[in-house]
């Protein structure tokens, strides 16, 4: 049994540690000298060391975390880290401003202006008052798991301080300062290690380590800007504004700079201030975030694609820069697309070397008049993605050639096609060897069938020795057959034999594994045309199986929310191809699951209703309320439709209530809410 002396003493140095921590990173006010402050720490190692006992893993001694680990894990988020609709400048913010205003009827709102961060969104879940999972933003619903990386950043609570619910999330940004990038890249200059380009990469990168000890190493911060959802939160702030100061008195770090203003006058302003002083940042800074600040109002005003109506990202100005157009390469994308791109004479913009560029298409190459040869403007859009802006025509020399694509593919020569309504020219051989690359390297992908081991180089051999013709035979490889073609790669390169071997083990474990992906992950992976990641997810939930989804109908397909023509279109003609037909054949003989893991069935009292929750609620958040009649079998919609079967209404609910009425929807209150379930057989 520990010794009560020292295990007074230890929870009295990190109570200590904490608070100290806490004026430091989040307050900026600290009261102790930092020699005083590593007493402090020093004296808690020392018991920590004597008494093991005592250790927990949210000692302030513990965030350097764990050994390396093999991968990262991946979190699903309940709610959504939705994307942000931009604005450039005061005449687009003014009208996303008047948009809002005629949805809320006209009533005036408050708005929180806070700085856009360049960094990687996460998400922290806290448990019990303790940090007990980290992840990335992903693509919104799933984001990979970095807990032991993030318990390193020292202005991350590890323990809250003051009363909060018991589960909750809250969403920031983890940022690398400017001097900390200019530390990072000193360190690896005295080491000779190749330097990073800018700070947004190097802090995505430092936090997206397996080995924690690195990220521990790194000079990270973060700044918390949500409150994502909350369990047992009754009586939590009824603005976004409180619910920052709320966060900050729980102990996370908010950024000083943020405000709340009552004018869009005043927001403008604000926005083209920053424009001017953001090279005054001691972080790099893309924009600023603007949203309403009333909960209730963002409630009602909802989302739009993946993207809330109630928040936009003034963006600041691309910064941009000048070189010489060298040359228009052509890429052959998976489905034949013909992508012309820049080749560049180096430049620097932001910080990056920029060698080529986007050109999207031919059509938008000739309405830019930009020719090979010319000078040009080159920017990173939104200050991550190179693009061409257009030609400095003053500079022209007469020497310049315009530009026209190839009449036959630049890969395997066959004529091209120029589909009627569509900007893209395609190369319509499914034997072309590009597309044939582009598509194996694509259903390997993470985000698809995630074999780790199969780069670009490896499918590019398979293909070239015909081990592989089409994405199934990859589930038909022999170990002896991959280890011959790595062993004859590594005999090139000059690296190790036992390498090689391992790499050829890895890769057919990664394959076998594959088997048994999600099929929506499958979905994707198959390359269908406007089938993304989203799309995928709906078809997988809606059919359950490829069989069923091969079965589908047009018709059958457009029934699913957020199907159109032309997706349902593009869906039925793969799936009405014989070759298209016989690979997915192909694949389940191979072992590869084609239906969706089984799920137990369960009482779905609610089954086929559908709710609509507006206005502020007393018992419930909106996702909770949500979250509740899904798992009782009914949806949950944002917008009021003649498919609505009742429209929830709490406090402030807006016209939402009355469009139910219109429309023949039941307007229920909370309590007949309550009512509702407990007839469901649901105890409030």
């Amino acid at each position: 049994m520990a010794d009560p002396v020292a295990r007074d003493r230890v929870e009295w140095l990190r109570e200590q540690i904490n608070y100290h921590n806490y004026r430091y990173h989040v307050l900026d006010s600290p009261e102790i000298s930092d020699a005083q402050f590593d007493a402090l720490m020093q004296e808690l190692r020392t018991l920590e060391a004597q008494h093991p006992e005592l250790v927990t893993p949210e000692s302030p001694t513990q965030r350097v975390g764990a050994a390396p680990v093999e991968a990262f894990g991946v979190i699903d988020h309940p709610v959504p880290l939705l994307s942000l609709g931009n604005v450039f400048n005061r005449e687009e913010l003014l009208a996303w401003h008047r948009r809002v205003t005629g949805l809320l009827d006209g009533r005036a709102f408050d708005m929180v202006c806070e700085l856009k961060m360049d960094g990687l969104a996460v998400a922290l879940v806290y448990e019990g008052g303790r940090l007990a999972t980290g992840a990335t933003r992903g693509d919104g619903y799933h984001g990979e798991e970095i807990t032991q990386n993030l318990r390193t950043i020292k202005s991350i609570p590890l323990v809250i301080q003051g009363a909060a619910p018991r589960r909750f999330e809250v969403r920031g940004e983890v940022f690398l300062t400017k001097a900390g990038f200019e530390q990072l890249n000193q360190e690896r200059a005295r080491q000779g290690l190749p330097l990073y380009a800018n700070p947004r990469n190097s802090g995505a990168g430092s936090v997206r380590q397996l080995d924690p000890r690195i990220t521990a190493a790194r000079p990270l911060d973060i700044f918390v800007y949500a409150l994502g959802w909350a369990e047992d939160g009754a009586g939590m702030p009824a603005t976004h504004w409180e619910t920052l100061g709320f966060l900050k008195d729980l102990g996370f770090r908010v950024n000083p700079l943020s405000v709340r203003l009552g004018s869009i006058e005043e927001v403008a302003s604000f926005c083209e201030e920053w424009v001017e002083r953001r090279h005054t940042l001691p972080y790099e800074a893309d924009g600023v975030v603007v949203k309403v600040d009333n909960l209730g109002y963002q409630q009602q005003l909802g989302v739009v694609g993946r993207e809330p109506r109630w928040a936009v990202a003034y963006k600041f100005p691309a910064i941009q820069g000048t070189t010489r157009l060298l040359d228009i390469g052509i890429n052959v994308g998976r489905t034949g697309s013909l992508n012309p791109y820049a080749i560049l004479k180096p430049v620097q913009v932001s910080g990056v070397t920029i060698r080529h560029a986007a050109l999207h298409n031919e059509e938008d190459i000739l309405r830019k008049d930009i020719r090979i040869g010319d000078v040009v403007i080159v920017q990173r859009a939104g200050e991550v993605i190179p693009e061409v802006v257009g030609p400095v025509v003053s500079r022209r020399t007469g020497q310049e050639r315009e530009f026209r694509l190839p009449e036959g593919c630049p890969v395997c020569e066959t004529p091209i096609l120029r589909p009627a309504g569509e900007a893209m020219a395609r190369c319509p051989n499914r034997a072309c060897p590009a597309q044939g690359l582009e598509l194996l390297k694509h259903f390997v992908s993470r985000g698809a069938m995630d074999i780790e081991g199969m780069g670009q180089a490896l499918c590019a051999a398979l293909l070239e020795r015909g081990l592989v013709k089409d994405v199934a035979d990859i589930y038909y490889l022999t170990a002896e057959q991959l280890e011959a073609l790595v062993m004859g790669q590594n005999k090139r390169t000059g690296n190790d034999i036992a390498v090689g071997q391992k790499r050829a083990g890895n890769a057919i474990s990664a394959i076998e594994q594959s088997k048994a992906r999600p099929l929506a992950s499958i979905l994707f992976a198959l390359g269908i045309r406007h089938v993304g990641g989203e799309t995928a997810e709906l078809l997988a939930q809606r059919f359950g199986s490829l069989a069923a989804l091969a079965a589908a109908s047009e018709a059958d397909l457009m029934q699913v929310e957020g199907i159109g023509p032309k997706v349902a279109a593009s869906i039925a003609a793969y799936f009405s191809d014989e070759e298209n037909l016989r690979i997915v054949e192909k694949l389940r003989q191979a072992g590869v699951a084609l239906e969706a893991a089984p799920t137990a069935p369960r009482a779905t009292p609610l089954q086929g209703l559908e709710f609509v929750f507006t206005g502020r609620l007393e018992r419930f958040t909106r996702t909770g309320a949500e979250s509740l009649v899904k798992e009782l079998g009914a949806n949950a919609s944002s917008n009021v439709t003649r498919k609505t079967s009742y429209v929830v209404a709490g406090e402030e609910p807006g016209s939402k209530a009355d469009r139910a009425r219109q429309l023949g929807a039941k307007v229920l209150s909370e309590e007949e809410f309550l009512h509702l379930l407990e007839e469901a057989g649901v105890k409030g």
